[in-house]
């Protein structure tokens, strides 16, 4: 199908789909936003309305991976590859720290694309078919898949110089660590830094967000180094909060590409409410 249909299609689909969220979601995406970024509720929810459209065309770049992967430069531009490089060059491997912003399935793959041996962790899905569908396209542009319980080979695959990627923003609920996230307590994964520490490997931030027309850049920060302290749980949360403050900064930046859809603060607004409501109980 011609480029600038598909993408037509994409877009379509992202409108349509909106008016098909359940409002209850719509209104807590909104409000999140709200209190997140100090903006008023018309302008909390013309971001959340463009945060879940781009999903259309993002579709529509997942469908046409075997097309862009031969010409994966025209699509994307990559911008502090230096800090990459200077963390590889330890022979370490490294973690990509991401988030769910801008087109992430298109992240790890433009970077396998250019050279870097990139493992993708992943959520594995309910769904067989779907989940065997987006494994064979993550593979399909040179990203090495493996489910997120599979840590006994990250670490594995870290220590032969690969880079492991992991998205941290999602809410970890009890696993997690607590601390402020855009201005509320929410639940933090400490993944990329628990492997790090054991590892001795470099952190990366890195994210991607949409540019002109078809285009998306990629952005790479500087590496983050985990402390190896006697207190091991302060080093894990010294460099998590670290990874969450980049992880702020970058929504605070763009605010409509990252997926308010998502309730990152749910799993400790449940429990003090539960604490809450027992207390008033006894």
């Amino acid at each position: 199908m011609p480029e600038k249909i598909s993408y037509l299609i994409g877009r379509a689909i992202g409108h349509i789909t909106w008016f098909l969220i359940p409002p209850k979601r719509k209104n807590m995406a909104v409000r999140n936003a709200v209190l997140s970024l100090n903006i008023s509720h018309k302008k909390a929810v013309q971001i959340v309305k463009k945060s879940w459209t781009k999903f259309g065309p993002m579709i529509i770049d997942v469908l046409r991976f075997p097309i862009m992967k031969y010409n994966m430069n025209k699509y994307i531009t990559l911008s502090g590859t230096e800090n990459l490089d200077e963390a590889l060059k330890l022979g370490r491997g490294g973690i990509l720290a991401a988030a769910h912003s801008g087109n992430w399935e298109l992240l790890g793959g433009a970077l396998s694309q250019n050279g870097y041996k990139l493992v993708g962790v992943a959520q594995e899905q309910s769904n067989r078919g779907a989940d065997r569908f987006m494994n064979e396209y993550r593979a399909l542009i040179g990203v090495y898949v493996m489910y997120k319980y599979d840590v006994r080979n990250m670490f594995k695959m870290i220590s032969k110089g690969w880079l492991i990627g992991l998205i941290m923003d999602q809410d970890a609920a009890e696993d997690g660590i607590v601390m402020p996230f855009l201005g509320r307590d929410a639940s933090c994964a400490h993944g990329a830094a628990t492997i790090a520490r054991r590892n001795n490997a470099p952190i990366i931030p890195v994210f991607i967000v949409k540019g002109p027309g078809l285009t998306h850049q990629i952005i790479i920060h500087k590496p983050i180094f985990v402390a190896k302290t006697q207190n091991k749980h302060e080093d894990i949360r010294t460099a998590t909060m670290i990874i969450t403050k980049q992880i702020e900064d970058h929504i605070i930046k763009h605010p409509a590409e990252w997926f308010w859809l998502h309730n990152r603060w749910k799993s400790v607004e449940r429990h003090r409410a539960t604490k809450t409501y027992t207390e008033k109980g006894k």
